[in-house]
């Protein structure tokens, strides 16, 4: 998609994201805080106001000097279509505390900051099934690079021709759209999801 244009999201408006996020679904009430909540913590108990106000804080929307933002935001002719979170990894505090996935089979030092990961993709609807997940996905191999990271994972479904998916289930990615942007599988810790990794 030669007319994609992907920038931080601190250089998008905050409007914008809304706008990729939608009114209906998990996007909207989730604000990607799923993987930064802390443990105890739920949708329900947080609220919406709040997990809105903290994604607001954290990708410092519409701040283009902003030392640090949360993820990156495409756009296809000036539409916003697209989000993308990738971030050091420690800034996750359910992946590094709850979940299985990353550290089946692994000795990894969790408080590394120099690895990071690609936690999220929202595609907007209407806008689905026309490579904006894949461009995202390669995206972020620069932006990694370019704040420091040594290394970036992320944690997609495995998809199968024929087999129905629900969208919210691919909001951690597809095994497909890494492996395009130059991922390789590192661990297949569950039957349905597997680790990505890249080493600059």
């Amino acid at each position: 998609m030669t007319d994609l244009k992907i920038v931080p999201a601190n250089e998008a408006g905050w409007e914008d994201v809304q706008t990729v996020f939608g009114s209906r679904g998990d996007p909207p009430k989730c604000q990607c805080q799923r993987f930064k909540m802390q443990p105890g913590e739920s949708w329900r108990s947080v609220g919406r106001e709040e997990l809105a106000h903290r994604f607001r804080t954290q990708s410092v929307c519409g701040r283009p000097r902003a030392a640090a933002t949360t993820g990156l935001v495409a756009y296809l002719d000036g539409e916003p279509v697209g989000w993308c979170a990738v971030e050091p990894r420690p800034n996750y505090p359910r992946l590094l505390l709850k979940m299985r996935v990353p550290w089946e089979g692994r000795a990894e030092d969790k408080s590394d900051d120099t690895v990071w990961a690609v936690t999220c993709f929202v595609t907007r609807a209407g806008f689905r099934r026309r490579g904006v997940m894949y461009a995202l996905a390669q995206a972020t191999l620069d932006f990694a690079r370019a704040q420091g990271a040594r290394a970036l994972e992320g944690y997609p479904m495995l998809t199968h021709p024929g087999q129905d998916i629900a969208w919210g289930e691919l909001h951690v990615g597809s095994r497909s759209a890494f492996e395009a942007a130059g991922f390789s599988q590192v661990s297949h810790p569950t039957p349905r999801r597997v680790v990505m990794r890249i080493d600059f």
